[in-house]
């Protein structure tokens, strides 16, 4: 009886103690589960220090490891097996982990759950600036957008915890230097700011004449030509119009005195037609 209570508890303990084999390093059904408690109980990402600490903590670290941060990833990527095919899975997110849902899952709980906050235009461009330029001032922001920044602008990303000061640039005025925060990464599910497409990329080739889209390239041409022909016609005209003005003052400058004179003369021969047109007719002589 005594043997077969040994032999009980052999077993519960050696179920306790499973382990998972993941890159020759031994993890533990225990450390395991303390790293998926940890990961769900948390509201920020888990870094791999703190989980590292952790287990160090509560002494599941094998004694024939030399390299802790190898084992820590062989606790994750056990971790990440486990929930193969699971509506929730750990995901590296922001420089930690996080649990998040399946994305073949997304489609079905975007029509129960609430849509995420949409900003303005102003607000993701602002946002785009700030995340590819960090830090900068928002004298920076203006001159990259080619408008002034509202304050309004600034509040919203603050309020929602993507932005933040990050010091004060070393100018006259000591402008507050701009950047994004941890918050920023969850948002888009960035790991790191190295994750953001390469501003190459984001560059679309638009046609010219947007209004011609969906006209075939020959209409395109044309149109443009004629757009360039009147462009030209209006350059011409106006080219002559301002060469007839310059060339007028340019005469009166040259002779001002017979301007004079012959405004003199227009004068005094304006009022002798004047008499004349009024001068009474005198009738002839009966006898002549």
């Amino acid at each position: 009886m005594i043997t077969d209570m040994a032999d009980k508890l052999a077993s519960e303990s050696e179920g306790a103690i499973k382990v998972v084999q993941s890159e020759n390093t031994m993890v533990s059904e225990e450390a395991l589960r303390l790293a998926e408690a940890l990961i769900f109980a948390s509201t920020e990402p888990v870094s791999a220090r703190r989980l590292a600490e952790l287990l160090e903590l509560r002494q599941l670290v094998p004694d024939g490891v030399d390299n802790l941060a190898t084992f820590v990833t062989a606790v994750l990527q056990s971790l990440v097996q486990r929930y193969e095919g699971r509506g929730v899975m750990p995901v590296e997110i922001a420089g930690g982990w996080q649990f998040r849902t399946a994305p073949d899952l997304a489609p079905a709980l975007t029509r129960v759950l609430e849509r995420p906050r949409r900003f303005s235009r102003a607000v993701m461009e602002t946002l785009a600036i700030i995340a590819y330029h960090q830090p900068c001032t928002r004298v920076q922001i203006e001159e990259i957008r080619g408008v002034s920044l509202g304050q309004n602008v600034l509040d919203t990303l603050i309020e929602s915890a993507l932005i933040m000061p990050k010091g004060r640039k070393e100018v006259p005025g000591r402008p507050v230097l701009w950047g994004t925060t941890q918050d920023f990464l969850r948002h888009f599910s960035l790991r790191s700011l190295a994750d953001l497409p390469r501003r190459e990329e984001l560059l679309v080739e638009v046609p010219e004449n947007a209004g011609a889209m969906g006209r075939p390239q020959t209409e395109i041409t044309f149109a443009k030509g004629e757009e360039e022909a009147a462009d030209q016609t209006e350059h011409t005209l106006d080219t002559s119009d301002a060469d007839a003005v310059l060339d007028s003052e340019l005469q009166a400058e040259a002779d001002p005195v017979e301007g004079a004179e012959n405004t003199d003369a227009q004068a005094e021969k304006t009022p002798e037609v004047a008499e004349e047109s009024v001068k009474p007719r005198v009738p002839a002589p009966e006898g002549s």
